[in-house]
């Protein structure tokens, strides 16, 4: 079939599905039945000295600012104890290495185990990084003494020299997070505003009222600090959790949560640490489910997966960042054919992306999901993957007024 045959057929499957779409309520019946499963669940969290795992694992709680100033303090005498018995300067921390990792099937994410590291001032392959964690130390013990917040920039600013590298300061930011047994935020370093929100949600942030509706097709930035987020009040029926800015703008400029009501959610990408607590503190408090919707390549796959199992990067702390239970509404590898989405559209997978989607497929949560394997399998054996975007190809509304309707009116998440 030619270009010209292949674009005539692709409009007319649009036009078909055009004329599936029912009324709003008929488009929502189904939405409205998950969103009861969700509220009639217990809310049954389950904790890891419950399980009696093989291995003891690490979790980190939320600490007030006399609490961490007490680690703070208990950690330097620990160093100081150390030195006078002769055995140096040495701090003892959790390995947050790959290797010592694990996916816990019960509790649908990963978790740290308990290995531990050592990092001595005496030899040279620890020594920068024990005066890094020493600094650092130093630094939260003043920002929870003054009771004061700041981002992670202008904790590296406060010693560019020593750090010489954000990345460096970041990851020792977690090493003591870890160490300290508390949460990132509980040490009054936050991340940079990144996420967005916008949709039926109000809440009080800080004592100001926030109302998600009147905030524009930018959205409202998602606060850096969560706990000073409250009075949270909704009468949408699910989240829709987007994974790039493109796609929260065009579902924003079309008020697509008027007509179905819900919360819309991104955090342009790779989601930062903000945008996944209040992504928690949303389903947690509003009992409504949350269906995501990421490119069809194996990126918006690990994406997703970070919501809802956790990063490497922060597994000692998933019991607060992840969301389990999110519904994968799309792109999905099916929805190309089924939608006929125009070749032109399809972009041939490089092979790194060959080799992270049989990464994937070796993960034990991907495997105890066998709809999201076989969505897996058709990605990497057609070698083919789309964005979001592709979907204009039938116009530039085509997501918003049929492609996401006629999936919400079909049930087709998994």
């Amino acid at each position: 079939m030619s270009g010209k045959g292949k674009r005539a057929a692709g409009a007319e499957v649009a036009a078909m599905n055009k004329k599936k779409l029912k009324g709003t309520e008929e488009i929502l019946a189904k939405v409205r039945r998950l969103a009861e499963r969700v509220k009639a669940e217990p809310e049954v969290q389950k904790s890891l000295a419950e399980l009696n795992l093989p291995h003891a694992c690490r979790e980190v709680v939320d600490k007030d600012a006399d609490a961490v100033l007490g680690e703070v303090e208990t950690a330097i005498l620990m160093v100081a104890a150390s030195i006078l018995r002769g055995e140096g300067f040495t701090y003892t921390l959790p390995n947050r290495s790959k290797g010592n990792q694990l996916y816990v099937p019960e509790l649908d994410r990963i978790v740290l185990k308990d290995s531990m590291s050592h990092r001595a001032f005496a030899n040279t392959a620890t020594c920068r990084k024990a005066v890094i964690t020493t600094r650092i130390l130093q630094l939260v013990h003043e920002l929870c003494r003054k009771r004061i917040h700041v981002t992670k920039r202008d904790l590296f600013y406060t010693d560019v020299k020593l750090f010489e590298d954000q990345g460096n300061s970041d990851a020792i930011l977690d090493d003591l997070a870890c160490m300290l047994g508390c949460t990132r935020s509980s040490l009054h370093v936050v991340a940079s505003e990144k996420g967005v929100v916008v949709g039926r949600l109000t809440f009080r942030e800080d004592g100001d009222q926030i109302d998600c509706r009147r905030m524009g097709v930018g959205g409202k930035a998602i606060p850096p600090n969560i706990d000073k987020v409250d009075s949270i009040q909704s009468d949408a029926l699910f989240i829709l959790l987007v994974e790039k800015d493109a796609a929260f703008m065009r579902l924003a400029e079309d008020r697509f949560y008027n007509q179905f009501p819900c919360i819309i959610i991104t955090a342009k990408g790779q989601p930062d640490v903000a945008t996944r607590l209040f992504l928690k503190k949303l389903k947690q408090t509003l009992r409504i489910p949350v269906l995501a919707l990421v490119d069809s390549d194996p990126y918006g796959l690990k994406i997703l997966s970070v919501y809802m199992k956790g990063s490497m990067n922060m597994s000692y702390d998933s019991s607060n960042l992840t969301t389990p239970d999110i519904k994968w509404l799309g792109v999905r590898p099916s929805d190309l054919d089924r939608f006929n989405i125009p070749q032109q559209c399809r972009l041939p997978m490089t092979d790194e992306d060959l080799k992270t989607g049989r990464k994937l497929l070796e993960e034990e949560f991907v495997k105890a999901n066998p709809e999201w394997v076989k969505e897996l399998e058709i990605m990497v054996t057609t070698k083919v993957k789309a964005e979001i975007q592709a979907l204009s190809s039938f116009g530039f509304q085509y997501l918003s007024h049929q492609y996401l309707p006629l999936k919400l009116q079909e049930g087709d998440w998994i």
